[in-house]
């Protein structure tokens, strides 16, 4: 099985992860800037290149910004909730979605956990986007580095991590404190909600608590990688001083 990334940066990703490139299709005439890189790194691990017409590429694309440039890999690579949590370093936190269905966020969301060093993300098998091309392009490659587990049941996920002890922290405008005025230091699971729905009933009651982001203007909420990447960079600053 294999599946296509689209984009410059996610391609040049690829190629320099482990994940296996078995060919690439670039627009025709396209040669120069990271193209080129491109070209010369698909060379040098003698990764089949293709050069097709803009109908041809448009036509296989998922997405309006493939920016000339697709490479067909192995299927996405998921990891265990184990294998992300294995050090159980004491200032570890890892990024729990909770039915995020939106690409762009979904991307966005690893994108900043890659950024900010959380330890992986989690995501569940249904009610969720998972890696998609259009995943892939938004976080810019880092789903090729960042571990994201893919999990039957969440809210047992959960429990097996606050057995772990991971303090589970949701997001939601309804919290109880601001997410300034909450202790996230230490081993923290961040809970972000789906796009509209927000944290799941279920998934709240398992919450050791639950923060709030202020909204001082007109919007009275944020979209979920923009509330993710504010508190992930307080989990940051709180634990390292910095951020």
């Amino acid at each position: 099985m294999s599946e296509i990334i689209e984009g410059r940066n996610p391609v040049i990703e690829a190629l320099k992860s482990e994940r296996e490139v078995t060919k690439i299709l670039v627009l025709e005439g396209n040669r120069e800037g990271s193209i080129k890189k491109i070209i010369s790194m698909a060379n040098d691990q003698n990764v089949t290149i293709n050069y097709v017409g803009k109908n041809k590429i448009n036509s296989i694309a998922t997405s309006d910004n493939h920016q000339g440039v697709i490479a067909y890999v192995s299927d996405h690579h998921y990891y265990e909730v184990e294998e992300i949590v294995a050090t159980d370093a004491a200032d570890s936190f890892v990024i729990i979605c909770d039915e995020i269905t939106d690409p762009h966020n979904l991307g966005a969301i690893v994108r900043t956990a890659d950024a900010a060093g959380a330890a992986g993300v989690i995501i569940p098998k249904r009610r969720s986007v998972h890696v998609t091309p259009v995943v892939s392009k938004t976080s810019a490659g880092a789903t090729e580095y960042v571990k994201i587990a893919r999990v039957t049941n969440l809210n047992r996920t959960i429990d097996e991590l606050k057995e772990r002890g991971y303090w589970i922290v949701g997001a939601d405008m309804d919290g109880d404190r601001n997410y300034f005025e909450a202790d996230l230091k230490g081993k923290i699971g961040l809970v972000i909600g789906s796009e509209g729905k927000g944290v799941s009933r279920m998934v709240k009651e398992r919450c050791d608590f639950v923060v709030r982001i202020p909204m001082n203007g007109n919007v009275t909420s944020l979209n979920a990688s923009a509330a993710a990447s504010i508190l992930m960079y307080e989990i940051v600053r709180q634990t390292y001083g910095k951020g």
